[in-house]
């Protein structure tokens, strides 16, 4: 085909990575990027965005990773923004990353992305994994069908990336003639039909005009609404009606049916002529299905499911204790320091109160915790990159299903173990709505990394030869409150049939370290972030309340905080913890949990090894354990609210919060009093 050269003034371009999830897009992402690589939100959506770049032959390019789609179909927030990116903001060229060793169902998102009039790049990812299944792919047919350059890559080892960025610079160099799918004489003849008619009523699109035209025969729900926008969606309306009783007739089925047929019909015939397969092959069992005789069993499933959440949490607690007492005695030191040297100079009591009791032992009593976060993370990434994830999913799917949940929302109820606010973002990818709004009112009772820190510090003092077990259960605990509050709100709320679950299970693969170092950093800053912001503004508004009014003692029951905690400690008290400084805690719990540890901190003013005994002395084991449960349910935390806000509206808020709160109090309610019946 003919091609014509494109100049390129600016020397920063812009390319977008699309893919099908488990395609190995994020492993080319982070080859591509390094570390400089950033989070963000889309405009007026709060799914994640994330951005990166790279240098080379003389450009800076920016790299924009779309969120992993099957297709272009807008089923999901994430095919919307997908498809908006590439219309819209118009990258330099859309790299397609499909998995070498399922050819068959990638290559039909390139299609669709082709066929938008992008500029693609093929990365047949995972080439080796092709290669041990008895596949030879013939790259030079691919890209002569297609016109389009395509490069061969295996992320996970490096291999490819050179030449994927040298393609990349050539590539954004080059436009080339639009793509075309010949749907046949009956469905072109519609197509032709209807874009005449919007040409000739001058309707202006965002859209290229042949590919609106296809989406309004496949019943798109997105471009129908974007139709509906011009003055003349009756007409339009009326035509594609026409249309498609004009196809039903001649095709004997519905043209959505048969355009998605006829992209599978050109992707079959495409494979046959450049993919040799190896006789034999195939029918030998892969490590992956011998793992998942076992892992996927309907009977060892969740036993093994359980025991992964187990080890994760013994890990996470053994391997960080040594570290954290090692910060521990750091912040210690720090206080004592920085105490004497200030006093030394002569700087006023109130700056050293604030420096010693507010800053250092409300923000040191959060962050000693860290190495414990970055672990967690550490085994949520391992646990993702392997695809056991995925299998997780489909083991509780069955359970799921029964108790009203949708099979798929339990990767989001998963992803709320490092934070309830992107997991709330990743129920957008959830068909039904309804399935979406019943998964994000539950995911607040899932144990974020926020509320580890309490979980730790309690076990560690109360339950020092069960702290792996205490924290589990209250793991597994948030997990079964999530079910049994999703039955009765689908009861109540939702009376429809949840929709079966329909995903794919990647094969295993060893994790990337450089992955899933860069994931857990991304998520550990997230933290550490948190901490030089919110967390540092709560601990010092705690510490001047503390300090309030002039003449009292610091942190003392007549002091504004004093005040304040002694108002909600008679509602505490049938809970085992009535005493203002818990009172304090759970509130000011709210900006942040993680500020429940640094509230208690600051108003004990001490660093977290002294904060062990400070705590001993109000609580018994019983009272901890209510505490910790407490801290677990109740009000989600302000970002939480806030997103949960975004994503429905405020009967919904109002719903997660005033459930959680009543839920809270009632269990460790009913915890405390029917422990003591015991004792």
């Amino acid at each position: 085909m003919d091609r014509k050269e494109r100049i390129i003034m600016d020397k920063k371009p812009t390319v977008a990575l699309a893919g099908n999830p488990n395609s190995g897009k994020t492993s080319i992402f982070n080859e591509l990027t390094g570390s400089r690589q950033y989070v963000g939100n889309w405009p007026g959506v709060t799914v994640e965005k994330k951005e990166g770049r790279f240098s080379w032959n003389g450009y800076e390019i920016n790299v924009v990773d779309l969120p992993g789609t099957y297709s272009l179909t807008a089923y999901s927030i994430d095919e919307t923004i997908a498809r908006d990116f590439i219309v819209e903001g118009q990258p330099d060229a859309v790299i397609v990353v499909i998995d070498s060793s399922n050819l068959a169902r990638n290559l039909y998102l390139a299609l669709e992305i082709l066929e938008l009039g992008a500029n693609v790049i093929l990365d047949l990812n995972m080439i080796d994994e092709a290669e041990r299944k008895g596949l030879k792919i013939d790259v030079e047919k691919i890209s002569s069908f297609f016109d389009v350059p395509v490069v061969e890559t295996v992320a996970v080892a490096g291999k490819g990336i050179q030449h994927l960025k040298e393609t990349i610079i050539e590539a954004i160099k080059i436009k080339r003639n639009e793509f075309k799918i010949d749907y046949g004489k009956e469905i072109e003849r519609e197509i032709e039909y209807l874009s005449e008619f919007l040409k000739s009523k001058g309707v202006s699109l965002k859209f290229p005009l042949r590919w609106f035209v296809i989406k309004l025969l496949e019943g798109d729900t997105e471009i129908i609404r974007e139709a509906k926008l011009s003055n003349l969606a009756d007409e339009i309306e009326e035509k594609v009606q026409e249309s498609k009783i004009r196809l039903e007739k001649q095709l004997g089925s519905d043209p959505e049916t048969s355009i998605i047929e006829k992209r599978y019909g050109i992707i079959e015939g495409l494979i046959k002529e450049c993919v040799e397969r190896q006789v034999g092959i195939d029918e030998r069992l892969t490590i992956s299905d011998k793992i998942d005789k076992i892992v996927t069993n309907k009977y060892l499933g969740i036993p093994i499911f359980l025991l992964i959440m187990w080890l994760t949490f013994q890990l996470v607690f053994k391997l960080g204790e040594p570290i954290v007492g090692i910060i521990e005695l750091f912040f210690d030191w720090l206080g004592k320091t920085i105490s004497l040297w200030f006093t030394s100079i002569g700087i006023s009591e109130w700056i050293i109160s604030l420096v010693r009791d507010g800053i250092i032992s409300g923000l040191g009593s959060v962050l000693v915790f860290l190495p414990n976060i970055l672990l967690l993370f550490l085994v949520i990434s391992i646990l993702e990159d392997s695809g056991y994830m995925a299998r997780a999913a489909f083991v509780m799917d069955r359970l799921m299903h029964a108790l009203g949940l949708h099979g798929k929302s339990f990767i989001p109820m998963i992803l709320g173990f490092g934070c309830n606010v992107p997991a709330v973002m990743a129920c957008r990818t959830l068909e039904s709505e309804k399935d979406r709004i019943l998964t994000i009112l539950v995911i607040p009772l899932m144990s974020c990394t926020a509320r580890l820190p309490i979980y730790v510090l309690f076990a560690s003092v109360f339950f020092p030869k069960s702290q792996g077990w205490i924290i589990f259960s209250l793991y597994v605990l948030g997990i079964v409150l999530a079910i049994i509050v999703a039955r009765i709100f689908k009861g109540i709320f939702f009376k429809h049939e949840v929709a079966p679950l329909i995903m794919e299970l990647p094969p295993y693969r060893l994790p990337q370290l450089k992955g899933i170092f860069i994931h857990m950093w991304e998520r550990g800053s997230q933290f550490l972030k948190k901490a030089g912001s919110i967390i540092l503004a709560g601990v010092v508004v705690i510490w001047i309340l503390a300090s309030l009014p002039l003449g009292v003692e610091y942190a003392s029951s007549e002091s504004f905080i004093g005040r304040l905690g002694s108002i909600l400690a008679p509602l505490l008290k049938p809970a085992g913890f009535g005493f203002w400084q818990a009172g304090v805690a759970l509130f000011f719990g709210l900006v942040a949990k993680e500020v429940v540890i640094g509230a208690f901190g600051t108003v004990y003013g001490v660093e977290e090894a002294g904060l062990t005994g400070a705590i001993s002395q109000n609580f018994t084991p019983l009272s901890a354990y209510s505490f910790m449960v407490m801290s677990l349910i109740y009000i989600p935390c302000i970002a939480t609210i806030g997103v949960i806000k975004r994503e429905t509206n405020w009967k919904w808020t109002g719903l997660a919060i005033g459930y959680s709160l009543v839920l809270g109090w009632i269990l460790a309610v009913l915890i405390y009093q029917i422990g003591r019946l015991f004792l």
